[in-house]
């Protein structure tokens, strides 16, 4: 009581703080200590303490008093039993707002304690206590610490707990969690996946049901709670939320909008795409019509954007831009989608016209580029959409696109060579660059475009040109390296792996149209000894058959080319290489039994049966790769009898019925054994002694009969 009525004497109260701080180092009990404890969590409660008072206090109280009252379970007489609690609470929040006391481990054990009190009930009584654990989870969250603690001792599960019940301070719930999935969002959703679902849930409703600006608020919040997973689609209660989403989006995007209404809007469309493509929308005549007005709001709004760019103006748009992007590319898979189209076939040529002009727009914008812009992640977004519109649509834009080229290939040549980041625009991001190790690679965006460029005369003279070809062969290397770098790496299909494929389909484009080239250009012999010493150790994996196929045919048309050079003149590396090519080649058919009868058929071996349609092509172009090869190479011959495919093949069509093996096979097998039979005597001896002559007849090898006769 002394200390009590000292305070109600006195004027000046943080001078009674003072005096009371006196008390509680020199108190003789816990009761005159408790007394001072009143004054000072007052005064805490009242905003009145400056930074070096609160330090005062630390110093005097410490983690210990505190962390008594938290685990009190007493009360003085006539207060409420939780007096104690909210005192020791108080005096944490207090603590708190100093970031070293919030990083410290006495803070961090009691993040358990915190969330126990936010997912217990509230009365009237304990409100204060969990406006002080709000306080306390806010300053631990801006540590560097903070997040990882948080969600390992299970604040995300507590804070959509109060959330979804609308427990009191449920708005500083959410905000927290948005505040965690900003920084944290992979491990929450790998931690917590059912309780963010269940705020995703609530939030759609809400966002359905509302009418006035909390519609457009939401719009800003919910991009956060949607995950970049299979969780949306696959879960329960992820896909029921998709219907609500869809539904608020159409009501909102089907009205007439301000731009700040429209443009929350446009990015959570984005980030639903960016999840779950189309799925969200349904197949039906509303959801085609709201599809084609989705990609539509985009292209106009990255027309207005980037036709005639104000540098402010389009600073303050480029996060909306990047969403449309997203929302143009999807546009872009839907007009290609031919199993189950969302769109009739004439919102389909609308929608690409409408498209033509937006990425007119892109081209446009890009041209206008500076050198110290580069590294703007506006300008990779832009890339990267303009790479899949030149990966679909070729005849488009012809002109623009060949004037941009030399931008292109400087601005991923010079993201390569620097190897320096990309930082991500903030949500939706265009790109997840999560464990790509590349963020820069823009190259990996426009290897599509590149490989139909390379089969026609002018684009391809200009990207030879600007040093293209070069650049993609050092491009090839590392991404070999990145492939094989790590076991865990080699898993079916990684993003590597596909860019691997592609660079393959320009080398081939390349090596059909422009040999010179490759016969010149020194970065063709460093790539021709990587193709040697990689299918090696490539085909023995299954699971990576199509890149062998692309690898094996690649290097067998540069042997062609290269026949000459010091790499293919009988070392090991070039002997390993075509004995595992020649094993590519020899086990794509075998035999098999007709349905009902006897006989045996020529089919598709098992291993390859998968993937044929994606080899088939470059099976046929190894055939005729290795024909050219056998009168360039002399010891080759030697190879193809040590791996006995001779035997083999003349067993194989000796069982089958010759009406199992079209013609485009039989042409095939034919060139290589002509060319096998007038380069070496030993294979010619070989093929009759295996009655060569027979079913040479017998399926119509006549080039092949001669031959043999001769």
């Amino acid at each position: 009581p002394t200390y009590l009525g000292m305070a109600s004497d006195c004027g000046d109260r943080l001078s009674t703080l003072r005096r009371c701080l006196d008390v509680l180092r020199d108190a003789r009990n816990d009761s005159e200590q408790f007394a001072a404890l009143l004054l000072v969590t007052k005064a805490v409660r009242a905003g009145e303490v400056d930074s070096k008072t609160r330090r005062q206090i630390f110093d005097a109280i410490g983690f210990t008093f505190p962390s008594r009252l938290l685990i009190s379970s007493q009360a003085p007489a006539g207060c409420p039993e939780h007096t104690f609690r909210a005192l020791g609470l108080t005096l944490l929040a207090c603590f708190c707002t100093d970031p070293e006391l919030a990083a410290h481990s006495q803070i961090l054990n009691k993040i358990p304690t915190f969330n126990d009190i936010l997912v217990s009930p509230c009365t009237p009584d304990s409100e204060s206590m969990i406006d002080d654990v709000y306080q306390c989870l806010s300053a631990v969250l801006a540590t560097a610490r903070g997040p990882r603690e948080l969600v390992t001792k299970g604040t995300v599960s507590a804070l959509c707990q109060a959330y979804v019940n609308c427990s009191y301070g449920s708005d500083r719930a959410l905000a927290l969690l948005l505040g965690l999935l900003a920084v944290a969002e992979a491990k929450c959703w790998r931690r917590d996946a059912p309780h963010l679902l269940a705020v995703l849930n609530k939030l759609s409703n809400d966002f359905l049901k509302t009418e006035d600006r909390t519609k457009f608020e939401l719009c800003e919040v919910l991009p956060r709670f949607i995950p970049l997973s299979p969780l949306l689609t696959q879960d329960s209660q992820g896909s029921e939320c998709l219907p609500r989403l869809y539904r608020g989006l159409a009501n909102i995007l089907g009205s007439k909008l301000s731009q700040s209404q429209r443009d929350p809007a446009l990015k959570l469309a984005a980030c639903l795409v960016q999840a779950c493509g189309s799925e969200w929308v349904p197949a039906d005549s509303a959801g085609s019509k709201f599809l084609a007005l989705l990609v539509n709001l985009a292209c106009v709004e990255v027309r207005l954007t980037l036709e005639e760019p104000d540098p402010l103006e389009v600073e303050g748009k480029k996060e909306v831009v990047t969403a449309c992007y997203v929302l143009i590319e999807m546009g872009i898979q839907e007009c290609l989608r031919e199993e189950k189209p969302l769109l009739e076939e004439m919102q389909k040529m609308q929608l690409m016209r409408i498209m033509e002009e937006a990425f007119g727009a892109v081209i446009f914008y890009l041209r206008q580029v500076k050198q110290e812009e580069l590294q703007d992640p506006f300008i990779f977004a832009s890339v990267r959409v303009l790479g899949a519109w030149m990966a679909e649509e070729t005849s488009s834009l012809k002109q623009e696109i060949c004037e941009l080229l030399p931008f292109l290939v400087h601005y991923a040549k010079k993201l390569f060579k620097e190897g320096s980041p990309a930082a991500s625009l903030p949500q939706p991001e265009l790109v997840s660059t999560e464990g790509s190790g590349l963020p820069q690679d823009a190259l990996r965006f426009l290897l599509p475009a590149f490989c139909h460029l390379t089969a026609e005369d002018r684009p391809r003279d200009i990207l030879i040109s600007e040093g293209a070809p070069a650049l993609l062969c050092e491009y090839f290397l590392h991404q070999w390296e990145v492939l094989t770098s790590e076991p865990a790496s080699l898993l079916p299909l990684t993003s590597t792996e596909m860019s691997l494929q592609t660079v393959c389909g320009i080398f081939l484009n390349l090596v059909v149209t422009a040999p010179d080239l490759i016969r010149q250009d020194k970065s063709f012999s460093s790539l021709m000894d990587v193709l040697l010493k990689s299918l090696p150790l490539l085909l023995p994996q299954k699971d990576h058959l199509v890149l062998a196929a692309n690898i094996a045919t690649l290097g067998l048309m540069m042997a062609r080319i290269l026949a000459s050079s010091a790499v293919l003149q009988g070392g090991q590396p070039a002997k390993e290489f075509f004995r595992a090519a020649i094993c590519f080649l020899s086990e794509a058919h075998a035999a098999q039994a007709e349905p009902g009868g006897d006989s045996l058929a020529l089919a598709v071996s098992p291993p390859y049966r998968r993937v044929w349609d994606d080899i088939q092509e470059l099976w046929f172009l190894g055939m005729q790769a290795l024909a050219g090869c056998v009168p360039l190479v002399p010891w080759l011959p030697r190879a193809i009898l040590r791996a006995r495919w001779l035997e083999d093949l003349a067993e194989l069509l000796t069982r089958v019925t010759p009406a199992s093996v079209d013609l485009e096979l039989i042409t095939a097998f034919q060139a290589v054994l002509v060319e096998l039979a007038r380069a070496s005597e030993q294979c010619r001896g070989v093929i009759l002694s295996h009655q060569g002559r027979e079913w040479a007849n017998l399926y119509g090898m006549a080039a092949l009969e001669q031959c043999l006769s001769e």
